[in-house]
């Protein structure tokens, strides 16, 4: 190959590179930001084009006003039901409605299903939830997934795991994979930074993280033997 073809190539390489290494955090955080906006309008605009038709010549017409609008309508009723249900008597109103949701089969379900998995999701270090990976979509290749809760095996005895595996970029997407337990591989990553990575698609994150970790054991405590004199 011609020499000066040959260096003409290698520094397009290196720049097309440095141009991926800054633009791609900026465009993974726009994808973020987008979803998280996208969502937030999306669910305050039916209340927003309700109030355009009731005031029809005070409300603005241009979308991207009612976007916005939308947006802070979200936040606000967001913000407004975090600070009531953190009262006493929030918390009381929350018990009931929750206890009303159980005469409802397959609402009761579903409901109780998400509550659970946000709060696993948001649960703090201590508790029994833990970040782990697991071989996925081949061995070799790991993938960050939540420990959930450890089971057994009806038939074998064998001690399994419930690893919830969330989607990169958009968590809000996942599936459910129950595997014997030593294949699962603890980490000792917070859950802070387990989403911040699946968020930023890795972009973001911690510097060491423990991939050769050995297999972690059952949620009880185990007390190693104490050898023989």
């Amino acid at each position: 190959m011609n020499p000066v073809l040959a260096r003409t190539l290698r520094s397009l390489q290196r720049n097309i590179l440095a141009g991926i290494l800054t633009i791609g955090p900026l465009f993974v955080t726009y994808l973020i930001f987008s979803f998280l906006f996208g969502f937030l309008a999306k669910a305050g605009l039916p209340v927003v084009q309700l109030l355009g038709v009731i005031f029809p010549e005070e409300w603005p017409s241009q979308p991207w006003l009612q976007s916005v609008l939308a947006i802070l309508l979200t936040l606000g009723v967001l913000y407004v039901a975090g600070r009531v249900t953190s009262q006493v008597i929030g918390r009381q109103a929350l018990s009931l409605f929750e206890a009303s949701l159980e005469r409802l089969p397959f609402i009761a379900k579903v409901y109780g299903s998400v509550r659970q998995l946000l709060d696993t999701m948001m649960a703090k270090k201590e508790s029994s939830q833990r970040v782990v990976l697991i071989d996925f979509p081949i061995p070799g290749q790991k993938s960050i997934g939540f420990l959930t809760r450890t089971m057994t095996d009806s038939t074998s005895g064998e001690l399994l795991a419930a690893v919830l595996m969330p989607n990169a970029i958009n968590p809000t997407s996942a599936f459910l994979q129950v595997l014997p337990i030593d294949r699962v591989t603890e980490t000792d990553l917070t859950m802070e930074q387990a989403m911040s990575m699946l968020m930023t698609g890795g972009a973001v994150g911690p510097e060491t993280i423990c991939f050769t970790k050995p297999a972690l054991l059952a949620d009880q405590d185990v007390t190693p033997p104490v050898p023989s004199a």
